[in-house]
């Protein structure tokens, strides 16, 4: 579902935008950011949320190419994370070592549901998180 589908279908969806450099450094600008924005939510709730956010922007930019970009769709008991970059090749789950891989299997253990979306432009990976008993 794109975001304007999001948009659409629940009249109710705020839609939160960042838009991110292309280094590693950006990371805690993201964080404090989320934190900022999403102060409401269970500090348990939280915490899962910025530890998947973390991991998709991190990606991006680790395997991405710019621009990033960054979408917080809330409503009601559910957030949807959405992370663009302009690279085309798709987000794969890869065999975990010492030099990483763990993040796409943290992202399905801390989600509803993860995917993305393809574009002659890019890509986007995105994450939903439920919350409370709408999850």
């Amino acid at each position: 579902m794109s975001t304007e589908q999001a948009a659409r279908a629940d009249a109710q969806v705020e839609v939160l935008t960042l838009d991110v450099g292309g280094d590693l450094t950006e990371l805690a600008r993201v964080r404090a950011w989320a934190r900022k924005e999403l102060g409401d939510l269970a500090e348990d709730d939280l915490m899962d949320t910025i530890l998947v956010l973390d991991e998709l922007v991190s990606n991006a930019l680790r395997h991405g190419k710019p621009p990033q970009q960054v979408r917080l769709l809330r409503r009601p008991g559910r957030l949807r994370i959405e992370v663009d970059d302009s690279g085309k090749t798709p987000a794969v789950p890869r065999r975990s070592s010492v030099n990483g891989g763990r993040g796409l299997a943290l992202i399905e253990a801390c989600s509803v549901a993860w995917g993305q979306d393809h574009r002659d432009d890019g890509k986007t990976v995105w994450a939903e998180l439920g919350y409370g008993r709408d999850a």
